[in-house]
């Protein structure tokens, strides 16, 4: 497979304010390919006022893969509408690729510039939108047949870019006789033709069965790697973005209320909405219900530590840990894969004093143990014994409140008696799996490591 080629020429620097259409200093690496300060957009309607961006300042930086993740609703595909002014906003500034969208006295960029602007922007979209009556071919070489290319060239051009997404031998077909993943294949060579900066992917694996859109997760990073492109990608999986994106940024009602690099946000989120994308992704912190299944068959201390990768040689060696503070630590539930190629995890352990024993460990020594887990980098939420069970805090962001004042003790209270018993709420979910390479240490002494599963295992 061929990688075709990318001639940009870089525009003339400029030292001075941009007015809106003028280009901002192309020359230096650090200048962001997208930036928006404060900006707003309001959609009128005669029910109500719609803040569909409110007040968003982000950078996209060039090379990247700058992900968008928010429910429906949350503002993304304006957001990303503005990009290309699509939609223009109604306040703030917006640079895109060193030309001023909007400038900050309200000034907006005149057609001719928005015209040289979009050839520069690529675009993906969720249906693919496709000529039905076009061959794959002539799909491709639209845009360029738009832009007056020759006959030749285009032809040259288009199947160089079927080569590249693996699509040479489907030149002469028409959309109708394609599966869901070749047509989005289609759809990303035709976005490629005109040799954009910036590629702007809209929702564009949600049609698609997950294989799919693994494949064609893939093939965007080879565009971003090996031609060079910047993407930000629209989505409302955080699948997606723990696959392919490099910093992220989540939107709801209209605000960013978290961006960062894929890992950071996905090790330490801060708002609830980020949290609950993380559990449906990973589902390795125990549900409530799970959770008092779990106080059931084992009777001792349990807690969640998360397995993150903080920089250093080795993970969090949790049994030599415990072994300084006189304790055991055996692994109940839990899943470890990689973020950005990068472990993180959590697991749930039961803590014992050396010797097997559950039912009696030393407070200070269990309080010590924990201690030294967050100095370490690990996250460490206590979730007691059965006898008095802790509530996970993060419960309150990622499922409905159960039992009569939606607390764990409450859950465990109303079980009883046929505690043990499978559980007859539908809440239940099995175990998840860890890998035996990490070191912990089960509740006789043995030692036994967890490591990285696969993506997919990290994600049952």
């Amino acid at each position: 497979m061929s990688t075709p080629t990318v001639d940009r020429a870089p525009g003339p620097p400029s030292s001075e304010a941009p007015a809106a259409g003028r280009h901002t200093d192309e020359a230096t690496t650090a200048e962001p390919i997208v930036r928006f300060d404060h900006v707003h957009k309001t959609f009128h309607t005669k029910l109500s006022d719609v803040h569909a961006v409110d007040d968003v300042s982000l950078t996209v930086e060039s090379g990247e893969v700058f992900g968008v993740i928010g429910y429906s609703g949350a503002g993304k595909s304006t957001l990303v509408r503005l990009i290309n002014a699509l939609e223009m906003a109604d306040e703030g500034e917006i640079v895109v690729n060193g030309v001023t969208v909007l400038s900050g006295d309200g000034r907006r960029i005149s057609e001719k510039e928005l015209r040289r602007l979009r050839g520069e922007i690529g675009m993906i979209f969720q249906q693919f939108n496709l000529f039905s009556a076009k061959t794959v071919e002539a799909n491709v070489d639209y845009p360029l047949r738009l832009a007056g290319w020759p006959k030749e060239k285009r032809r040259t051009r288009a199947l160089d870019l079927l080569d590249f997404v693996g699509l040479s031998d489907k030149a002469g077909a028409y959309p109708s006789q394609l599966s869901g993943g070749q047509k989005q294949r289609v759809g990303i060579a035709r976005a490629l033709a005109a040799s954009p900066r910036l590629l702007l992917a809209d929702e564009a694996t949600s049609a698609l069965d997950p294989e799919t859109t693994r494949d064609v997760l893939d093939l965007l990073r080879r565009v971003n790697r090996e031609l060079g492109v910047t993407i930000v990608l629209i989505t409302h999986e955080m699948s997606v973005v723990r696959h392919i994106c490099d910093r992220v940024a989540v939107m709801e009602g209209g605000h960013v209320v978290e961006t960062g690099p894929v890992y950071d946000v996905f090790a330490h989120p801060r708002r609830g909405i980020t949290r609950r994308f993380i559990q449906a992704t990973l589902r390795d912190r125990p549900r409530r219900a799970t959770a008092a299944r779990l106080h059931d068959r084992h009777p001792g201390r349990l807690a969640i530590a998360s397995i993150v990768d903080t920089g250093g040689e080795t993970a969090v060696n949790l049994a030599s840990v415990a072994a300084h503070q006189g304790l055991t630590t055996d692994v109940v539930h839990g899943s470890i894969g990689e973020v950005s190629g990068r472990p993180f995890g959590n697991v749930v352990v039961e803590i014992g004093s050396v010797g097997g024993n559950t039912g009696t460990v030393d407070e200070g020594a269990v309080e010590a143990f924990f201690a030294e887990l967050r100095s370490l980098g690990s996250e460490v939420t206590d979730l007691g014994t059965a006898d008095a069970p802790l509530d996970d805090p993060r419960w309150a962001d990622t499922e409905p409140l159960t039992g009569d004042d939606g607390s764990l003790k409450s859950l465990l209270a109303s079980r009883r008696p046929g505690a043990g018993e499978a559980g007859g709420d539908g809440l239940d979910e099995p175990p998840l799996e860890v890998s035996p390479t990490a070191p912990t240490s089960s509740s006789n002494g043995s030692s036994a490591d967890i490591s990285p599963t696969t993506d997919e295992e990290a994600g049952r």
